[in-house]
């Protein structure tokens, strides 16, 4: 029996630490398909908030309002995730940290979006109003991951800074309402969510490879 030695073949899935893989974790295919979701979401909940304000006046109005954002709440669910397995936030132990913390935040905000929806009973609990205090947190949670996007560039082209577009949605329709009342708020809330999180998840399922995944 004859023996043949050959150079061990160079592994390509692998960094040159040999410590990380060297192509994203997630699929083109499924970054377009989260993309969707993200961009139905928007969409779903600027209907929501033309149709029924941001403050309804009304108890079945305030639960519609609070369901038809849990659509929009599981799209953040899927960003969040694209954000997560290509490293859009940087490869840092501090990015990871802020990415499952958003997880965190973003559970607990859809959580109150259902119990607040669903069970009326429950609307003026002392607990689910410290739930309530987790909506907020987590779009600011949102916006800190958008500018830290932006800052790392590991995304390109339109998909580095849109992120940071969409993801100032709180930071944008909160103080408008406050300084020009509901009315305005609601048209500001709504145009916002599809100028920044409709065309954030259009760009992803459009436009996967700037997220530097491959098919």
């Amino acid at each position: 029996m004859g023996i043949t030695t050959e150079p061990v073949p160079a592994r390509t899935d692998l960094t040159a630490a040999g410590a990380e893989p060297a192509v994203p974790a997630i699929a083109a295919t499924r970054v377009r398909r989260h993309g969707a979701v993200v961009a139905a979401g928007a969409l779903m909940w600027a209907a929501g908030i033309v149709a029924f304000g941001l403050n309804p006046p009304t108890e079945v109005g305030v639960s519609l309002s609070d369901l038809i954002a849990v659509p929009f709440q599981l799209g953040l669910f899927a960003l969040v995730h694209i954000q997560s397995r290509t490293g859009a936030a940087g490869t840092s132990r501090a990015a990871r940290v802020m990415l499952r913390i958003e997880y965190v935040l973003l559970a607990l905000a859809t959580a109150w979006s259902i119990l607040h929806g669903a069970v009326p009973a429950w609307r003026d609990d002392a607990w689910l109003a410290v739930l309530d205090l987790f909506w907020p947190l987590s779009m600011l949670g949102m916006f800190a991951i958008g500018v830290k996007i932006a800052v790392a560039g590991r995304w390109r082209g339109p998909a580095r800074f849109w992120p940071l577009v969409a993801e100032s949605w709180a930071v944008v329709t909160v103080p408008a309402t406050i300084a020009l009342g509901d009315t305005a708020g609601q048209w500001v809330g709504a145009g916002h969510l599809l100028i920044g999180y409709a065309v954030l998840g259009l760009i992803l399922a459009r436009r996967p490879a700037l997220t530097d995944v491959r098919d």
